[in-house]
């Protein structure tokens, strides 16, 4: 269904591309009284059904882990309802969930994901494909690389607050970061698209179905968006889908965001045109950002300088765009639907929409033998249950413990990369 109606449309020119922020966010804070989400809330998807925006968004509390509450909001801005207990909360060990102690992950986390370090489930986003909601969001385990889940729950069942949610599954592969995945709301060719990011570009999977197996099956990247190419551009170091794709008579609407390598530290977004038949292409895309983090409730939270997109939706001709301000509170921006496709296209139309294959991406393997020095027990022993990790200045180590005594075991190892590239500089 398009997301708007049609009609004369007045030719806009030389009018800056941009979102409006709400007057009174953010629109939803931490909650004092509910343990789950005492220290912030953010990053929401969002769907629009039976006359209410329903909000998904990410709440950390006194546990550090993520988990997912629920709002709505009837006219899209003001919250109508929120709910005192969690809609979903970890339920598998890839989520965090250590079987001695059921939603607290175990702390061992050295490589932080973004907000909260302890694992969970973080930055969900949300598409209604026929009478299911499907969920797409980051799990992550507190010490391995995040991964894409993907779980689904009845559009009855949701509506009603019946958390009947289906079974989660990872759809990424293992040993690689892979976060901000959103699935289109229909198929292109008989083929479910998927978008998903690994760093530093925004990577596009079509799949014959969504029955992923965790184990076998998983989302590679068969086409890519790739960052722009100069250093000034504000997209240049990385990019990410923000909400699922919008269709509209000019194409998929893709609101994006994006990290500039002349402004590391700060998270921007943007928007995307995509072409209706082949969304691998991108028809047009802003030279500037459409929101910048300049807000005081958009640098004073747990990551300064962060503007990140989850939920989008349209109610009469008007964009809703949901976001999390620095990592700590929900906030919403919008803006005339019409005026911003005619400036989008107008003024902002690539000049060679290509569509980008690129050659899948090769998990690497767990190290098999890996000897460190035990602390406990004054010698060299073999790493039991190795895992390869990340740490926060991306050097690689292998984790484990000790055979003997069941202490932490670590080592600095070097990375594949590395070696594939001297291995490439030598020939």
């Amino acid at each position: 269904m398009v997301g708007r109606s049609s009609g004369s449309i007045p030719k806009i020119t030389n009018i800056k591309l941009t979102l409006d922020r709400f007057e009174r966010n953010p629109i939803l804070t931490p909650d004092g009284s509910r343990r789950w989400e005492t220290k912030a809330v953010f990053n929401p998807a969002a769907i629009y059904e039976n006359g209410k925006v329903h909000l998904l968004y990410r709440a950390l509390g006194e546990s550090d882990v993520s988990v997912l509450g629920y709002a709505s909001s009837v006219d899209g801005l003001h919250i109508s309802e929120r709910l005192d207990k969690p809609a979903y909360i970890p339920r598998e060990p890839f989520e965090g969930v250590n079987p001695s102690h059921p939603y607290i992950p175990e702390p061992t986390g050295i490589y932080v994901s973004g907000g909260g370090g302890m694992g969970g489930c973080e930055d969900p986003r949300m598409t209604r494909i026929d009478d299911r909601v499907y969920m797409t969001y980051v799990a992550y385990d507190g010490y391995s690389h995040p991964r894409v889940a993907l779980s689904s729950i009845h559009i009855d069942d949701f509506l009603a607050h019946r958390w009947n949610w289906k079974k989660p599954v990872l759809i990424s592969p293992p040993y690689i970061v892979d976060k901000n995945a959103c699935i289109l709301p229909e198929k292109i060719n008989g083929k479910y698209v998927i978008f998903h990011r690994v760093f530093p570009d925004i990577l596009i999977d079509l799949v014959d179905n969504l029955d992923f197996d965790g184990k076998t099956k998983f989302i590679v990247g068969q086409y890519k968006i790739p960052t722009r190419v100069l250093s000034s551009d504000w997209d240049s170091l990385k990019v990410g889908c923000g909400p699922p794709p919008i269709k509209t008579k000019e194409g998929w609407l893709l609101i994006y965001q994006a990290v500039g390598v002349s402004d590391r530290s700060r998270y921007k977004i943007g928007a995307m045109l995509l072409d209706l038949k082949d969304p691998t292409k991108v028809l047009a895309r802003t030279r500037n950002p459409i929101l910048e983090p300049s807000a005081v409730y958009e640098n004073e939270g747990l990551k300064y300088g962060v503007v990140y997109p989850c939920g989008a939706v349209i109610i009469n001709d008007r964009l809703f765009v949901y976001y999390g301000g620095a990592d700590m509170v929900v906030c919403v921006a919008t803006t005339k639907l019409n005026r911003f496709m005619e400036n989008l296209v107008t003024n902002h139309k690539e000049i060679k929409p290509v569509s980008i294959p690129v050659q899948p991406r090769i998990a690497e393997e767990v190290i098999p033998s890996v000897q460190a020095s035990c602390i406990k027990c004054g010698r060299m022993r073999e790493i039991k249950n190795p895992r390869r990790v990340i740490l926060n200045n991306m050097r690689h180590t292998v984790q484990g413990v000790c055979p003997w005594c069941g202490g932490k075991l670590s080592r600095f190892i070097k990375s594949n990369e590395k070696k594939q590239r001297k291995k490439k500089n030598k020939q």
